[in-house]
């Protein structure tokens, strides 16, 4: 069912009232703007599969987003940021109670960040028609396969739901993605802050002049693209900002020195704006500047040590069949092996039980890894007096 007009969507809605759970997913553009734009929501549950058209005239979506707002219905979604972050910016609010099925699957043992043609195969065995995954969702009228591609994915996305809650509640990990899910519903993770923006610059080397530089320069694009809608890369490229912030040009001469920056932009208004940003930053007093990204310089034998955590690591994972991605990263990794710090995630809640406290135990001399035959085994080390 194709949803054009708000009556249609508000009586449909009404069918959904009351149900335990509902698949969601969206399609959207955003390969030429700096904000998504959304050009379909599906929504599924029992005999109610529906596609609904935003981009309809007169289209009020208010009856949905309010079914978004009960807590009592759960919406499943697989791998649920982007369409989270492109609801949160059209309803001005996150749905409530999510589950992303995506995350589930990597605690129930289908790998790291499965895909969801992927995962419809393992699950269902039915084989995703992906041909219409990069059309224009935004041009009309939408023709019949696009319709049929998109019911599809959440026709599908429910029987994966209720398998996946059937499989997490025998195996008693059912409060594992509990603790996971309720991350997704944190409305910072989705918002970018213009100030924070150069962090996302990786510049060699750096000083605390140049992270100044840097960060006006990256403040300054990032405004710039929201307020006209651009892609952060079509008002100014990574690499021209990184220049600029070494080599911190003061006339629109030096400017357009800089690789990608045309004579036209550094003698126009957005040369003028970059050059002020680089001269506000670096007139700042010096105490307001970015702070040096901290190096811990590692200790003599952490590659060994870290080692030996990976291969921990993937043991306790496979033992448990879960995604050593989603326990561990190799950053998280390196933290433990150079700090006492227990405030990391791999150390807290489920992750301790399964891995973490092991790995204290590693690090602390009280646990070994051995290998008998082709495997590998932890054992616990007795202390010096046997015990």
């Amino acid at each position: 069912m194709l949803i054009t007009d708000s009556k249609t969507l508000e009586t449909c809605c009404r069918r959904l009232e009351g149900a335990p759970y509902l698949a969601v997913d969206t399609e959207f553009l955003r390969e030429k703007t700096y904000w998504a734009k959304l050009c379909l929501i599906q929504v599924a549950h029992g005999d109610v599969v529906a596609a609904i058209d935003p981009l309809a005239p007169g289209m009020d979506l208010a009856p949905l987003f309010a079914l978004f707002d009960d807590d009592d219905v759960v919406k499943v979604l697989h791998s649920a940021s982007q369409d989270m972050e492109i609801l949160l910016q059209t309803a001005g609010r996150l749905p409530r109670t999510v589950f992303d099925t995506q995350v589930a699957a990597m605690v129930a043992g289908y790998g790291e960040q499965v895909g969801y043609a992927s995962l419809t195969k393992q699950v269902t065995g039915a084989q995703l028609d992906k041909a219409s995954q990069s059309t224009d969702w935004s041009r009309r009228p939408l023709t019949e396969r696009q319709i049929a591609y998109a019911l599809e994915d959440v026709t599908h996305l429910c029987v994966i739901y209720e398998h996946l809650l059937e499989h997490l509640a025998s195996s008693g990990r059912d409060s594992w993605v509990t603790q996971e899910m309720s991350a997704l519903s944190d409305e910072s993770r989705y918002q970018t802050d213009p100030a924070q923006a150069y962090r996302r610059l990786k510049i060699r080397r750096p000083t605390r002049r140049t992270l100044a530089a840097l960060q006006a320069v990256a403040e300054w694009r990032e405004q710039t693209a929201q307020r006209r809608d651009l892609p952060r890369g079509w008002v100014v490229r990574d690499e021209a900002l990184i220049e600029i912030a070494n080599h911190q040009p003061s006339s629109a001469h030096e400017l357009e020195r800089v690789r990608g920056i045309k004579p036209a932009t550094a003698k126009g208004r957005d040369g003028q704006a970059l050059l002020q940003a680089v001269e506000s930053a670096l007139a700042a007093p010096e105490e307001t500047w970015p702070e040096l990204p901290a190096r811990r310089i590692p200790a003599r034998g952490d590659d060994t040590v870290i080692s030996l955590l990976q291969a921990l690591l993937k043991l306790r994972c496979a033992e448990h069949d879960v995604a050593p991605k989603l326990v561990a990263n190799r950053e998280e990794l390196q933290q433990i092996a150079g700090s006492d710090d227990e405030d990391l995630r791999p150390l807290k809640g489920w992750r301790r039980a399964l891995f973490g406290e092991d790995a204290l135990a590693l690090k602390a001399g009280k646990l070994a890894l051995t290998v008998e035959g082709s495997r590998v085994r932890a054992v616990s080390v007795p202390d010096r007096d046997g015990t």
